[in-house]
């Protein structure tokens, strides 16, 4: 069952925990700051800016005569630790260290810890949670450009998404200073009116805890999701769909009303102030129509929204998960953080 929104708005002012922001444990530019790492010439300065923009569990290592390795995505942080180590031995380190580790600095006489976020859920109820990721460096809506909520997809299987980290494409918005929480929900009670419904909800509370600026994105349900929040103008300032859908992969039963819908979706929108941008794949088992989905999104324009940003099958990146590819993150990251701070910036 769902939180019928109007009825519940008061409540979840009243209940929702605070996202203040707590003294920091040290400044977060600690970890950004590129060129404090010391030692790396150019090139390893731009793959520590490229490590920075991957997954946890990460850990950067790093030898006094220059080199440096990198892991990312291992198993467990000690596997990860290991394996950045040997990596930057085998490229001729002696000595070699871990220089950052996960959202810390631990080179000796230099260590700093980031802040840690809230431990407890910002807002929910039965089936639903809007959770501070405490694996993205965290400011707080008075010091943060932004929120930038992620909501995962819902797998066709049942299996249970909540937890799962935000693509990366993400951490190129929180490295930038943007906040970043997750939209998780019950695979059990995850239906897409009743998930519309409690994130209509949840942003309209995120508004008010005093972040200047909100974007909403996901991948698959929960891109559709965030597209349904366009039908309030205020709520978002931004939405970004990859590989939006909600009708199940080939040969389901409803891809027979899966553009229909979609149009209808897209018709509600009603944020004339909303950039949005939109990701779609060649090859995408969940998408029945691609080139109708293509000019349904290029209709969607003022004064509906603001701008559109349409990456329309992007080459090399193919299927419902092109979205969490490394390419895709290298290609576009920089550009969709750009967009909606309404920069220029060339994409692709």
């Amino acid at each position: 069952m769902g939180y019928h929104v109007p009825l519940f708005t008061a409540l979840l002012l009243a209940l929702a925990a605070p996202l203040r922001a707590e003294p920091a444990v040290a400044p977060l530019a600690a970890l950004l700051d590129i060129a404090a790492v010391p030692a790396l010439g150019a090139e390893g300065l731009a793959d520590y800016a490229r490590f920075l923009q991957q997954p946890t569990p990460r850990v950067f290592a790093l030898s006094p005569s220059g080199a440096w390795g990198w892991a990312a995505g291992q198993p467990d942080l000690p596997a990860t630790e290991a394996r950045a180590i040997a990596l930057c031995a085998q490229w001729g380190g002696a000595g070699c260290q871990v220089y950052a580790r996960d959202l810390a600095v631990a080179w000796p006489g230099q260590e700093r810890h980031a802040q840690p976020p809230p431990t407890l859920p910002a807002q929910g109820g039965p089936g639903w949670a809007m959770v501070p990721d405490g694996r993205f460096l965290w400011r707080g809506p008075g010091r943060a450009r932004g929120a930038y909520v992620w909501a995962h997809g819902r797998a066709s299987g049942g299996q249970d998404s909540r937890g799962s980290q935000p693509q990366p494409h993400v951490r190129v918005f929180n490295n930038a200073g943007w906040d970043v929480l997750r939209f998780d929900r019950d695979p059990a009670l995850d239906e897409t009116a009743t998930a519309s419904d409690w994130l209509h909800a949840a942003l309209r509370v995120l508004r008010a805890e005093g972040y200047a600026r909100i974007i909403v994105g996901g991948q698959s349900r929960g891109a559709w999701n965030a597209l349904q929040a366009l039908d309030e103008p205020g709520l978002v300032d931004g939405v970004v769909a990859v590989a939006p859908a909600a009708h199940g992969p080939k040969g389901s039963p409803a891809w027979e009303w899966a553009v229909a819908d979609l149009q209808q979706v897209l018709r509600q929108a009603r944020s004339p102030a909303a950039r949005v941008a939109v990701a779609i794949f060649a090859g995408d088992e969940f998408d029945p129509d691609p080139a109708a989905r293509r000019r349904l999104f290029r209709a969607l324009a003022a004064p509906q929204v603001s701008a559109l940003l349409l990456l329309d099958r992007p080459a090399g990146l193919t299927g419902h998960g092109g979205g969490a590819e490394p390419v895709f993150t290298q290609r576009y990251g920089a550009c969709l953080l750009a967009f909606m701070e309404a920069r220029p910036e060339p994409c692709g």
